[in-house]
C-alpha cells in the first residue's frame, strides 16, 4: 500500500489569469483613504469602485463591458459629506447599492438600467443611527431590503431599508473596533471580528451570543472571520510574531481550533473570498501581489493548499464576482477585479478541462437573486434557505423591481382643498371641450 502524497482534487490546476489591457478599466483614481476594505464591489451588470473626490466621498459605476480609459469627467455617485469606507451590491437587485462612510451615515442608491449619464447626489433612502464613521456594509443573503451596517461606534445595526428604519440596534456587544462582519448561508447568524481579538457569532434577532473565542489570533493586526456553508467560521489574523495566519472553528466548540495555518510575514491584512458551491476560499492580502486559494474538507488537515496566482503590480483592493455572473463555457470558476493605483484588472480563474459540454461538478446549482423572504417574515423569526438557479445554460439577468422605500406621512392620505379644485376645473374643462370645440382656451 502506498500512501498518497499529493492530494487529488478538481481544483489543484486552477489557472488565473489577467485579462488583455483593452478589457481593464484605465485612469480611475482609486481611494487613498487608510481602511482595510475591499474598495471595489461587483455583480453580473456593474463593476463599483471607491475613488478620490474632493470635499466628499464618492464611487464610480460602470456597466462591465464599459472597459478602456475611463474619461475623467466619467459622472459618480457622490452624495456623501465624508470619504466612502465601504459598499455592497444588494444580492437580490443588481441595481441597488449602498455605501457607508466617514460621515457617520449609510446610503442606498438605485443605478439606473444602463449606468450612469450624470452625477448621482441623491440617494434612494440615508438610513441615520451611527454617530462614527461607518467601515462596514453588507447585505442579508436572503431576505429583502434587509442591510447590516457596522460603525467605529462600535455598533452594528441591521435596517430595513424598505422603510428606512433600524430594526435592530447592537450596542454592547463590542467594546472595541469590528473589523469584519458576515452573515451565515441563510442569514440566521452573524460572525464577527473585533478589535479585542475576539470572534463572536451573534442571533441578532435574540440579540445574544452564542459562541465566542478570545485571542482566535494573538497579534495586534486586524482579523477577518467569514462563515462556510456547513456553519463553521474560517479567520485571517497574525499570530504574536506577525506571521499571518487563517483558523477554521466550529461553532459548537470554540475552545480549540479545528485546524489554524501559518502562512508568511507580510504585513498587509488578508481578505477572504468564499465560493459556498466549491467550497474553495480565496485569501488576497491588502498590498500583496497574489491570490493564494485553498480547498476545504472534512478531513484532515481541513484545510487544503492549493495555488497562488501572483502579478507583478500591488493590489489596493479587490472585487469579487458572484457566481452567476461567470462564463460557464470556459469553464470559469471565479473572477476578481483587482484595483491598481489608477486601474482596475479583471482576473479570471478557470479549471483548464478539455471538454465543450457543460461542467456539472463544477457548477452545482448557485444562490440566485430572487429572495425568499421580505425583511417583515425575516424579522418575526423566519428563516429562508437562497433560492438556487442553475448556471447550465449561463445567467442571464432579468429587469430588476425598483426599490421602493415607504415612508408614512400622513399628507398622503388628505387631499388638501386646493387639490380637490383644481380636479373639479380639469373635469369640467374636459366637458366642454368636448360638447363645445369651437370655445378658445380663454373662453373656457
Amino acid at each position: 500500500m502506498f500512501k498518497r502524497v499529493v492530494r487529488q482534487s478538481k481544483f489543484r490546476h486552477v489557472f488565473g489569469q489577467a485579462v488583455k489591457n483593452d478589457q481593464c478599466y484605465d485612469d480611475i483614481r482609486v481611494s487613498r483613504v487608510t481602511w482595510d476594505s475591499a474598495f471595489c464591489a461587483v455583480n453580473p451588470k456593474f463593476v463599483a469602485i471607491i475613488v478620490e473626490a474632493s470635499g466628499g466621498g464618492a464611487f464610480m459605476v460602470l456597466p462591465l463591458h464599459k472597459s478602456g480609459r475611463i474619461d475623467k469627467a466619467y459622472p459618480t455617485v457622490c452624495g456623501h459629506t465624508g470619504p466612502v469606507l465601504d459598499i455592497d451590491w444588494c444580492p437580490h437587485n443588481d441595481q441597488v447599492i449602498a455605501s457607508g462612510s466617514e460621515d457617520c451615515t449609510v446610503m442606498v442608491w438605485q443605478i439606473p438600467e444602463n449606468g450612469l449619464v450624470t452625477s448621482m447626489p441623491e440617494p434612494v433612502v440615508v438610513l441615520e443611527g451611527h454617530s462614527k464613521r461607518v467601515g462596514i456594509v453588507t447585505w442579508h443573503p436572503t431576505a429583502r431590503n434587509v442591510l447590516l451596517s457596522a460603525g467605529c461606534d462600535n455598533v452594528v445595526i441591521i435596517w430595513n431599508v424598505g422603510t428606512g428604519e433600524a430594526m435592530i440596534t447592537l450596542e454592547d456587544m463590542h467594546p472595541d473596533i469590528i473589523f469584519s462582519v458576515c452573515w451565515n448561508r441563510n442569514g440566521s447568524l452573524i460572525c464577527t471580528a473585533c478589535k479585542d481579538k475576539k470572534i463572536r457569532v451573534i442571533d441578532p434577532r435574540k440579540e445574544e451570543i452564542i459562541a465566542e473565542k478570545d485571542k482566535a489570533h494573538e497579534g495586534a493586526r486586524p482579523m477577518r472571520a467569514i462563515f462556510l456553508s456547513d456553519g463553521k467560521v474560517f479567520t485571517t489574523g497574525f499570530s504574536r510574531m506577525s506571521e499571518r495566519q487563517l483558523g477554521l472553528w466550529d461553532p459548537d466548540n470554540m475552545e480549540e481550533p479545528v485546524s489554524v495555518h501559518e502562512m508568511d510575514t507580510s504585513n498587509g491584512v488578508l481578505l477572504p473570498f468564499y465560493d459556498p458551491d466549491t467550497n474553495v476560499v480565496y485569501l488576497c492580502g491588502k498590498g500583496d501581489s497574489s491570490i493564494r486559494y485553498f480547498e476545504i474538507t472534512d478531513e484532515a488537515p481541513f484545510v487544503h493548499y492549493l495555488n497562488t496566482f501572483t502579478t507583478k503590480e500591488p493590489q489596493r483592493g479587490m472585487g469579487y464576482m458572484p457566481k452567476r455572473g461567470l462564463d460557464v463555457n470556459k469553464c470559469e470558476i471565479a473572477r476578481f477585479y483587482k484595483l491598481h493605483e489608477r486601474k482596475c484588472e479583471p482576473i479570471i480563474m478557470t479549471v483548464p478541462r478539455k471538454s465543450d459540454l457543460f461542467q456539472d461538478d463544477l457548477y452545482p446549482d448557485t444562490a440566485g437573486p430572487e429572495a425568499p423572504l421580505e425583511a417583515e417574515e425575516w424579522i418575526e423569526g423566519k428563516n429562508g434557505d437562497p433560492i438556487l438557479i442553475s448556471l447550465k445554460h449561463g445567467y442571464i439577468p432579468g429587469k430588476n423591481r425598483d426599490l421602493k422605500v415607504v415612508k408614512k406621512n400622513i399628507l398622503d392620505n388628505k387631499m388638501s382643498k386646493n387639490t380637490e379644485n383644481t380636479c373639479f376645473y380639469s373635469f369640467i374643462k374636459d366637458v366642454l371641450q368636448q360638447t363645445q370645440p369651437y370655445l378658445s382656451d380663454s373662453e373656457l
